[in-house]
């Protein structure tokens, strides 16, 4: 929520929806016609200037691969995926290359909120 609190926005409701790679796999072929696996989908039910509120669904098995191939803590690789999630409804995109980089200097960013 700090993250939502920096940039000034109201929040509704966001729905996390923790699932296998399986589930996530296919919704990702049926709602955006994607055939592979994601760690993360953020689908938004609201528009600007409303509150925000959003169905977030996240592959735990993906998390957790991601986790061991990067050498990095689950408990980690789990924060930036919540955070990546709701920069997404912040209007960041990770498209391109440059937008990846924003991205993710935009995760470490978020992720020194913690008080951890």
């Amino acid at each position: 929520m700090e993250v939502l609190n920096k940039e000034s926005v109201i929040v509704g409701n966001i729905n996390y929806i923790i699932c296998s790679d399986n589930y996530l796999l296919e919704i990702n072929r049926r709602y955006l016609d994607h055939d592979y696996y994601t760690d993360i989908i953020t689908f938004p039910s609201s528009e600007p200037p409303e509150p925000i509120e959003a169905d977030i669904f996240i592959s735990i098995d993906r998390v957790r691969e991601n986790a061991a191939t990067l050498e990095k803590a689950f408990s980690n690789e789990f924060h930036r995926v919540l955070v990546h999630g709701i920069l997404h409804l912040l209007g960041y995109n990770d498209s391109s290359n440059r937008e990846k980089q924003e991205m993710r200097i935009k995760e470490d960013s978020c992720l020194s909120l913690r008080d951890f």
